[in-house]
């Protein structure tokens, strides 16, 4: 098969197309053909190495001291099941799902054996693959992070780096959750943001909302550059929600909740098929979608990878994988 091969940590261009062994199913896994997958930041930062220090070294360990020994990246996907092994009774031959990988990684790639009780779930019926692929990741990582914030109808939510990953899906759930949404980001991604249902955009190269007189109940960060200012945009008992927990950030955001009554919450997303399921019927009403930036052929994985760290993305790089 064909398949995206990463064998020292560093440049894009270190990424190549290879010809390796298809892989065969255990007893317990499903063998995906993978029809699509995505390019997010997470997977830059594992192939450069750009790691927290808490984290640094013990994934230094699982991922290989002095060279990848998980050759392929691709954290989540989209495709169709080619086979099963003997004790898989949840899924069958044929079914159409989207997965996530987790630390596993493997998505780079034409095929991809997975447990059956891994993070899978049927594909969403009005969904192409390329629109499906980014829901295990990006999807239920803003589902997780809105439901820690325990939004109610009326409250009003900031989303601090809207026109990313998570932030295309948590525009859309927090409306779902009843909330007066507003936006921040650069000025080219701000637009396409209302089409998504953002009440209010805030372009943060012109204004800081943190300097405002405009209070939150929930801020939603996923760019953590300064968690103490932002928190002084919160309601008094408002919840701050940090998605990329670096240190500093954390001192600061647990400092300010003790000095007052606002929460800071950092948790990462625990991996629960049920998840996608939610995100599946939601997609399937029509209170959900996808919005892909520009989608790549396999063999441009590097072309995706140097495009996701320019950072002018708005929503998913999505990667064609096989032929559907």
């Amino acid at each position: 098969m064909k398949a995206i091969v990463w064998k020292k940590y560093g440049s894009p261009d270190y990424l190549e197309l290879a010809d390796i062994e298809k892989p065969v199913p255990k007893d317990d896994e499903v063998l995906i053909k993978v029809h699509a997958a995505t390019v997010t930041p997470g997977d830059c930062e594992v192939r450069r190495f750009d790691m927290h220090v808490l984290f640094w070294i013990p994934l230094r360990i699982y991922f290989g001291i002095f060279k990848p020994r998980r050759p392929i990246l691709g954290m989540e996907l989209s495709g169709e099941i080619e086979a099963i092994g003997q004790k898989v009774k949840n899924f069958n031959v044929g079914d159409r799902i989207v997965c996530g990988t987790s630390l596993g990684f493997g998505a780079h790639a034409e095929y991809k054996c997975l447990k059956s009780n891994a993070m899978i779930a049927l594909k969403p019926s009005n969904m192409t693959y390329e629109e499906a692929a980014s829901l295990p990741t990006g999807g239920t990582n803003a589902l997780h992070y809105l439901r820690k914030g325990k939004i109610q109808p009326g409250e009003k939510v900031l989303i601090n780096g809207a026109a990313g990953c998570f932030g295309t899906y948590a525009i859309q759930l927090a409306k779902h959750f009843g909330a007066e949404v507003t936006c921040v980001d650069s000025t080219d991604k701000l637009q396409p943001l209302t089409t998504l249902g953002a009440d209010h955009l805030i372009d943060y190269t012109k204004e800081n909302f943190a300097e405002s007189d405009k209070k939150y109940d929930v801020i939603f960060d996923v760019v953590g550059k300064s968690v103490r200012q932002g928190m002084k945009a919160l309601t008094p008992k408002g919840r701050y929600i940090l998605a990329t927990p670096w240190v500093y950030q954390v001192i600061q955001g647990f400092w300010c909740s003790l000095m007052s009554k606002k929460k800071f919450i950092i948790e990462l997303a625990k991996e629960d098929p049920k998840d996608l399921v939610y995100l599946k019927q939601l997609v399937e009403e029509g209170k959900l979608k996808t919005v892909i930036d520009k989608t790549f052929p396999l063999s441009e994985m590097a072309v995706a990878h140097h495009y996701v760290e320019k950072g002018d993305k708005v929503g998913q790089v999505i990667m064609k994988i096989t032929d559907q």
